[in-house]
């Protein structure tokens, strides 16, 4: 059975300054040492949270996206978290999937954080995104989605010509800026999220305060499909990297096939 080893970096940002954020992280990239495939940055790295899309907004061939294309291909491994796009005069809060070949994946936050005004300044995503490594099947999400379990919903799929039913994906990521006064939904939700899918969770956020005034502690966590902790960090950067083991997965879900007495609907906008 396949491992995928993954890379969390909780870091501080750089307050609506592009050039220092992708400079800072571009050192932390070059200097993580250990084998890793994928590296998940936080939500909105290149700016922080902001709700200043129409200044700070670039297109699919903007400085970070090919930021993003050089430092894949020069560390040979996958590099994911969103930034601030601008596309058909719409502006999205867009989650990157870069692949080392250029090619990549996006997914567009859903739900947007109408207590922080995101809903007024960005157009929502309608469509979910799985990714798909080294047989791994990885559902990307972005911050608030956090709290709405039905657009995590794993449904029971057939595999290709054989007479055996898997679950739709292996990993859960959630890339956020969830600030430290709510920190004890995110972790407890991501807990949840992990014993509810039967699946590995990540959640990377970032660390500091950003221009409002808003302080956020980490609390990046690694949860295994029981819901047991792997690994987390509060009020501290850090660059982890963790080896995922897809026979552990399998094991939990043979042991306790939960998955399989969940109710059965289909959500027509998925």
């Amino acid at each position: 059975m396949s491992s995928l080893s993954i890379t969390l970096i909780q870091t501080n940002l750089h307050w609506e300054n592009k050039k220092a954020n992708l400079e800072m992280l571009s050192k932390k990239i070059e200097g993580i040492k250990e084998k890793t495939e994928v590296i998940i940055l936080p939500e909105m790295f290149s700016t922080g949270f902001s709700m200043k899309p129409e200044l700070l907004a670039e297109n699919m061939e903007g400085e970070t996206v090919q930021w993003m294309k050089k430092n894949s291909a020069e560390k040979k491994v996958i590099l994911t978290g969103s930034i601030i796009i601008k596309e058909n005069n719409e502006f999205f809060n867009r989650l990157v999937w870069m692949m080392p070949n250029g090619k990549y994946g996006v997914y567009d936050k859903k739900h947007l954080f109408a207590y922080g005004d995101e809903q007024l300044r960005y157009s929502a995503g309608s469509k979910r995104v799985i990714a798909s490594v080294k047989g791994w099947k990885i559902n990307l999400q972005v911050c608030y989605d956090l709290r709405f379990p039905v657009w995590a919903r794993q449904s029971p799929i057939s595999i290709k010509k054989e007479p055996v039913i898997s679950l739709e994906y292996d990993l859960l990521i959630y890339v956020a800026n969830w600030p430290e006064r709510r920190s004890h939904a995110w972790k407890t939700l991501l807990q949840a999220r992990a014993i509810e899918k039967q699946c590995y969770v990540i959640g990377v956020n970032r660390l500091g305060e950003d221009g409002n005034e808003i302080h956020y502690s980490g609390d990046s966590m690694i949860i295994d499909p029981l819901g047991e902790i792997i690994y987390q960090k509060t009020d501290e950067e850090d660059i982890y990297t963790f080896k995922l083991e897809k026979n552990n997965l399998t094991e939990v879900r043979e042991k306790f096939p939960f998955w399989k007495d969940a109710d059965s609907f289909t959500l027509n906008n998925l």
